[in-house]
């Protein structure tokens, strides 16, 4: 799954889970049962998992281009640096 897959598929999540979870609701409510809410719910969680979760091929459209290692080696490699941080001293007058 590539970069612009991973924020596709959690847009999907979002929106599944809202709208459904919205279905979900009101048909609870218009059966005043609690638990036909929780078991539609249920459904539309997993329903959005398997669509989700796997790594489908409409999730790998744009997959990313890494440089052959002997080109990579053409590049400098970043440098560790430290960074240290000064107190400043609080003046009172």
């Amino acid at each position: 799954m590539d970069w612009r897959g991973q924020k596709l598929a959690e847009e999907v999540m979002q929106i599944l889970l809202l709208v459904f979870g919205g279905v979900a609701f009101i048909a609870g409510y218009a059966t005043s049962s609690f638990r036909t809410m929780m078991l539609i719910y249920a459904g539309v969680v997993l329903f959005t998992t398997l669509v989700t979760v796997p790594n489908w091929s409409f999730f790998s459209r744009h997959p990313l281009e890494w440089l052959d290692p002997i080109e990579a080696e053409k590049y400098p490699k970043p440098e560790m640096t430290t960074v240290t941080w000064k107190k400043k001293k609080n003046k009172h007058h």
